[in-house]
């Protein structure tokens, strides 16, 4: 692999103020990283460049046939002004697992991470320091061939993207009301419901928009095949505080994104104590145990949120209101570790925090 090269940008913006309402992936930094990859070389060419628009043929396999994934991490930063993020190893992995499955040619995970590294290093001015803000991170490949076939690219061109975000929530933790879909399912049993393509969030909108003019923030899908056993909620893997235990879906069946934040849950949960369960759960197990008093919370987890908080769950008529439209206390505990290992307010016990320098 060569060095990473840098073309200096002569005209770089206007950084935010600290106190402007930042939105989410709405505004992008100065440089972004570029490396291309053919049979002959392999992943070849990388570079840092202004950031600015991709010259794509009209052909271009991604555009008609979607081998296309994408990561999603921040960068932080902490209190002695180091800029951190949180086990950005884990996304590298994760990258190279979501592009095994559309046929993506592997990067080289360390080499990557350096890159990444690098491009953040060189933007750390605007990673944004108000309570609850970070610079997201956007990693994704997608294929080149200016081909009409479907069959897998011989080329392909790998960017990584940065943008300061506030809170992916304009309400932050305010519980979300959550409508259960029992018309459209997210994945299927040896589909690509476990990698990061770009077509399982496209397919997901529909029901999403048909949940917003219910007056729903977002949905919670069931399985593919019974339609009853819950899997995630929106783009994010969820949790159930069911009589003591913190369940969550397993990651058996290969339909659920195996989320960084997700495992950094489980791992801090089995750390404090706190018993927990990764099996099949039924919706109508959860409306049971709603009835008898035993479904005390609900949240989801993501690298955007961090955790969300659920408030409601609308499912075929019945409604489970929980925590009185409040943020139940593990979610609570939960979000307030993470994000104060992530920003460095808290000690990082578990080596999980990466400097950037």
């Amino acid at each position: 692999m060569d060095d990473i090269k840098v073309q200096v940008s002569n005209n770089l913006k206007k950084k935010p103020a600290r106190d402007t309402p930042l939105g989410f992936g709405k505004l992008f930094t100065d440089y972004m990283f570029l490396m291309e990859y053919s049979k002959e070389n392999g992943w070849h060419n990388a570079r840092i460049e202004p950031y600015g628009p991709l010259s794509l043929d009209p052909a271009t396999n991604s555009l008609h046939y979607g081998q296309l994934m994408f990561e999603g991490m921040k960068a932080y930063r902490a209190p002695d002004g180091r800029a951190v993020m949180f086990r950005p190893d884990k996304n590298m992995a994760r990258i190279n697992n979501s592009g095994h499955r559309i046929c993506i040619p592997p990067i080289d995970e360390a080499f990557t991470l350096k890159a990444i590294a690098k491009l953040v290093d060189l933007e750390k001015d605007w990673i944004p320091e108000a309570p609850g803000t970070s610079l997201y991170i956007r990693p994704f490949i997608l294929s080149t061939d200016p081909v009409l076939g479907v069959a897998p690219s011989n080329t392909y061109l790998f960017c990584v993207i940065l943008s300061p975000v506030g809170s992916y929530y304009p309400g932050g933790l305010k519980p979300t009301r959550i409508h259960v879909e029992t018309g459209y399912v997210r994945a299927v049993r040896g589909g690509t419901g476990y990698s990061k393509c770009a077509g399982n969030y496209a397919s997901s909108l529909l029901a999403q928009k048909g949940a917003a003019e219910h007056g729903f923030d977002q949905v919670l899908w069931l399985d593919g095949v019974e339609r009853k056993y819950v899997e995630e909620v929106g783009a994010m893997n969820v949790f159930f505080v069911l009589d003591g235990k913190v369940v969550t879906a397993d990651l058996g069946g290969g339909t659920i994104l195996p989320g960084i934040t997700r495992m950094s849950v489980l791992e801090l949960l089995k750390s404090w104590g706190i018993p927990t369960e990764e099996r099949k759960l039924s919706i109508q197990e959860l409306a049971d145990a709603y009835d008898a008093g035993k479904f005390s919370e609900a949240f989801g987890t993501g690298t955007a949120a961090v955790i969300a908080p659920i408030g409601e769950l609308g499912w075929v008529g019945k409604s489970m209101k929980l925590n009185g439209g409040n943020i139940g206390p593990i979610a609570q505990r939960l979000y307030d570790e993470i994000t104060g290992i992530q920003t460095g307010r808290l000690p990082d016990k578990f080596g999980w925090v990466y400097e950037v320098k």
